[in-house]
C-alpha cells in the first residue's frame, strides 16, 4: 500500500508562504509527477511528504495514517535525490546494503535483496566496483537500488536525471518507467522537464508559485488545459497564443493552437495565415518553423511532418485546424 493524501498542507519560511493551503491525493500504485518551472514549490512539496521539511499547517497521510509529525525514517518512504549521494569508498554492494545494515537486517536477507535489486537494475556485474568506476547512469541506478531494498510504501524522486546527459536521461527515463510497471509501487517524481512528465506519469501535478494549477493524466492536460499557464507549459514546442481580431472572432480573449495543429499549405487563400520563415529546424522526421510577420503573434512555431523545403526568409502559408483551437477568457481560464 502506498496512498498519500495531503490535507490543507501549507509551508512558510518566516513570513513568506511558499505553499498556500493545498489538497492532493495520490492513489496506491500511481506514478505521479510534480512539474513546473524553477521555484514553483515542487521539491518543497516532495520534502514535506518525505518529512525532510516540517509542515506549517495541515496533515500528511500515508496509507490513511497521520504522518505529519512522524520522522522521515519512520514514514516507510524511500527518496532518490538529484545527486547520487553514494559513499565513494564503498563498493556498489555495500552502498546498496547500507540502509539495511543500519536497520539491523540479517546478512542473508541483505544479500537476497541486493541480488534482486541488482538484477532488476542490470547492476549484477558491477557489485564489486566502486562508484568512481561507474558511469553517471550506473551510479544513479545504484542510488535507486539503495532505495528499492528498503521495500518502501512509495518512492520519491527529486529530479534524479538532471545530472545526466541527454542520451542517458532518455535511457534512465525508460528504466524508471519500466521499474514502476514491474513493481507497481507508488512513485512521486519531481522534474522541471515537461517531456519527462508527459512520458512517465499516470498523473501530472502542474505547480506554479506553490499552487496546483491542474491535476490530470498527460493527455488530459495536453487536450484540455484549464488555463493559459498549463497550456503554455505542457507540450513541446509550446502552444502558440494569439490575441486581437483572431481571438475576438472566436469569442475569446486569447486563442491557443499547438505547432502540430497548423498545416503548411501551398498558397494564400480564405482562412489562411501567411508569414515569413525565420529559423527552420530540419530534423528529418519533423521540421520546426519559427514564423515572423504573421500579424498574429511576434513569433509563431509550426511543426510539419517530414522535411519541408522552406528556408530562412521564405514566405510560408498556414491553415490552422479550427477543431484544435483552445479558447481562453480574460482571466486566462479555459472556455468550454
Amino acid at each position: 500500500m502506498g496512498s498519500i493524501v495531503l490535507e490543507q498542507v501549507t509551508k512558510s519560511f518566516g513570513e513568506t508562504q511558499v505553499i498556500p493551503p493545498l489538497d492532493l491525493t495520490i492513489e496506491d500504485g500511481e506514478f505521479a509527477v510534480f512539474v513546473g518551472p524553477s521555484g514553483c514549490g515542487k521539491s518543497t512539496l516532495l520534502r514535506l511528504i518525505a518529512g525532510l521539511e516540517d509542515t506549517t499547517s495541515g496533515r500528511v497521510l500515508i496509507d490513511g495514517a497521520d504522518m505529519t509529525e512522524v520522522s522521515p525514517s519512520k514514514r516507510g518512504l524511500s527518496m532518490v535525490f538529484q545527486t547520487y549521494a553514494l559513499y565513494p569508498h564503498m563498493t556498489v554492494r555495500k552502498n546498496i546494503a547500507f540502509p539495511m545494515r543500519m536497520a539491523g537486517m540479517s546478512e542473508a536477507e541483505q544479500e537476497k535483496r541486493i541480488m534482486a535489486a541488482a538484477e532488476s537494475l542490470n547492476l549484477t556485474d558491477y557489485l564489486d566496483r566502486k562508484p568512481g568506476q561507474l558511469s553517471g547512469g550506473q551510479r544513479q541506478r545504484v542510488a535507486i537500488g539503495r532505495a528499492i531494498v528498503r521495500d518502501p510504501s512509495a518512492f520519491l524522486f527529486d529530479e534524479p536525471l538532471s545530472n545526466l546527459d541527454a542520451a542517458l536521461r532518455v535511457g534512465m527515463r525508460i528504466e524508471i518507467t519500466e521499474m514502476h510497471a514491474r513493481m507497481k509501487t507508488t512513485m512521486i517524481y519531481v522534474t522541471h522537464d515537461q517531456v519527462e512528465a508527459m512520458t512517465m506519469a499516470d498523473k501530472i501535478v502542474v505547480l506554479q508559485a506553490g499552487v496546483i494549477e491542474q491535476v490530470g493524466s498527460p493527455l488530459d492536460l495536453y487536450h484540455t488545459p484549464r488555463n493559459l499557464f498549463v497550456a503554455g507549459f505542457i507540450g513541446s514546442p509550446k502552444m502558440n497564443f494569439i490575441e486581437g481580431p483572431e481571438a475576438d472572432q472566436r469569442g475569446a480573449t486569447t486563442v491557443g493552437i499547438r505547432p502540430e495543429h497548423i498545416d503548411v499549405v501551398e498558397g494564400p487563400g480564405e482562412g489562411i495565415w501567411s508569414g515569413t520563415v525565420g529559423v527552420a529546424e530540419h530534423l528529418g522526421s519533423d521540421t520546426f518553423f519559427h514564423i515572423h510577420e504573421t500579424g498574429l503573434a511576434e513569433t509563431m512555431t509550426v511543426r510539419a511532418v517530414g522535411n519541408v523545403a522552406l528556408r530562412h526568409g521564405d514566405a510560408i502559408h498556414l491553415r490552422p485546424r479550427e477543431a484544435e483551437m483552445h479558447r481562453f477568457d480574460a482571466e486566462g481560464l479555459r472556455m468550454s
